[in-house]
């Protein structure tokens, strides 16, 4: 449930979660082998991590950060590759565990809204447990990184974890972004940023790695800022120890996890909330409450 805070123009921010994934420890903290050869080694399963997004209310209407897992991903044998290297892949990456009260359009209406009152929905980066619930807010303007967009334009989109005919659906309103040069103090050390409403209340960065269009949102008018960070990282306990997830462009990871360390900091103390961290809903509950 949303809580509202006194802070304007964002007067409520609250975390909802469609269903959980397990995934292998590889996944979550790094490994030095290829991603391919600990995919096929790993036995083992992380526990149940929540696949969160993120409900703001801006008085120029309601954000959604990510729209999650999709619930026919669990029912509908077609939904995935389901042959070649392709199938395989997606067998083995993740688990998911999400029922039809767990898809996005239900978690809104939970929350005391409707999937129409969603003026924009945000999206961290293009991957299916981000974008699941893509068509239960056909109302929405969806804002994408550009970069992002390129990777499912680019040949075989579905060996790298995109799914285009479940992200380019019939009748969505896109916007694709890139970001404009800054020289905000407090937002260094990013230098470029891409503010929703100019308002510099909800301030888009780059933070690519997990993909090379991923991007994260500070939000800068509750008790403590917030970053929302996708899959920067699994976990922010990691991320403060230099760790960085398996999947992605390590070098990247590195990078962006350092900016968002910075930031953090130079913010005082910043909530960074990731969307697979079991901590994320206790963490931003915590930032609400100052």
């Amino acid at each position: 449930m949303i809580t509202s805070t006194s802070a304007n123009p964002v007067s409520a921010v609250g975390a909802i979660s469609t269903g959980s994934v397990r995934i292998h420890r590889q996944h979550a903290e790094g490994s030095r082998l290829p991603v391919p050869v600990w995919l096929f080694l790993s036995r083992a399963w992380t526990a149940p991590r929540p696949v969160h997004c993120f409900l703001i209310e801006h008085r120029e209407g309601l954000v959604l950060f990510d729209t999650g897992e999709d619930p026919a991903s669990t029912s509908d044998p077609g939904y995935f590759p389901s042959r070649g290297l392709a199938g395989w892949a997606y067998r083995r990456l993740a688990r998911f565990d999400i029922t039809p009260d767990d898809g996005v359009g239900r978690q809104i209406r939970a929350a005391g809204y409707s999937p129409d009152d969603v003026r924009m929905v945000v999206l961290s980066h293009l991957h299916q447990d981000h974008i699941g619930g893509l068509r239960e807010i056909p109302k929405a303007r969806i804002v994408v990184a550009e970069a992002e967009w390129r990777q499912i334009e680019a040949p075989g989109p579905e060996l790298r974890g995109f799914l285009p005919r479940h992200i380019d659906l019939p009748g969505l309103r896109w916007q694709r972004i890139t970001f404009s040069a800054t020289d905000e103090t407090d937002l260094a050390p990013f230098t470029t940023r891409f503010d929703l409403f100019d308002d510099a209340s909800l301030v888009l960065i780059p933070t690519p790695g997990h993909t090379k269009g991923s991007m994260s949102m500070v939000v800068r008018s509750t008790a403590t800022p917030l970053l929302l960070v996708g899959d920067l990282t699994y976990d922010v306990s990691l991320m403060i120890r230099g760790r960085v997830p398996g999947i992605g462009d390590r070098r990247e990871l590195e990078v962006s996890t350092k900016r968002v360390l910075e930031l953090a900091a130079r913010l005082g103390g910043a909530a960074i909330l990731p969307s697979h961290d079991p901590e994320t809903a206790a963490r931003l509950r915590a930032a609400r409450a100052g």
